[in-house]
């Protein structure tokens, strides 16, 4: 699998340097059924999204918290959705930025390539883009942009480094998997696990580990 850490909880490096997250679980799952090893390999998020990675033969999923569009759609076959997720806005505490009127000429942090990106963008919000969400919350840190935005699931980790989440923006966004298009087999398998670990009860264990409660449909 493909994957563009650092995004915890979905995709970053515990202290052994190994790649993990709630994709990560995910695919092991998916593997475990297939009966072969899970290698993940890091790349950057462009080429995951824009469907390289997979028409390269780099790998044979991309698993890194992607919304499913349909322009995506156009470049590679998604999996049933497996996460609900909507859009944050990260700003340094005490900030008084809190709504879309309120950035108005401020320098948003955006990761290149996402639906994040695609939102301010469309919000006509002035923004500086990066390549991993890494790099967005060093910008903020630095005081080279005045706010991030990316997906709220991921914003979490931060706010105990002087952060805070300021509003969520609802979206209806969802994550899938990704496979080469027309590699109906594999698709299939990463939907029958995913239909598995819904039903017996591992879905709802993984998600509780990694986002730290319980999913709403449970």
């Amino acid at each position: 699998m493909c994957s563009n850490p650092p995004y915890e909880p979905f995709e970053f490096e515990d202290d052994n340097g190994d790649v993990v997250g709630l994709d990560i679980d995910l695919m092991q799952e998916v593997a475990d059924d297939l009966g072969v090893e899970l290698l993940v390999k890091v790349t950057a998020f462009e080429t995951i999204q824009s469907g390289v990675d997979l028409n390269t033969g780099s790998c044979d999923v991309v698993a890194s918290g992607i919304t499913i569009t349909d322009e995506r759609k156009e470049k590679f076959d998604f999996s049933e959705p497996y996460f609900d997720a909507d859009q944050g806005l990260l700003v340094p505490a005490g900030s008084d930025l809190k709504d879309l009127d309120s950035l108005a000429g401020k320098r948003i942090a955006v990761q290149q390539a996402t639906t994040g990106e695609t939102f301010a963008t469309d919000n006509g919000l002035q923004t500086v883009q990066f390549e991993d969400l890494g790099l967005q919350i060093q910008a903020l840190k630095t005081g080279q942009v005045d706010a991030a935005i990316n997906d709220i699931a991921v914003l979490g980790p931060f706010v105990e480094e002087g952060f805070e989440v300021a509003t969520t923006f609802p979206t209806g966004e969802q994550y899938g998997f990704g496979v080469k298009k027309g590699n109906t087999a594999l698709l299939e398998a990463v939907n029958g696990t995913l239909d598995r670990v819904r039903t017996d009860g591992t879905y709802d264990a993984i998600y509780t580990e990694r986002i730290g409660t319980a999913p709403a449909a449970s």
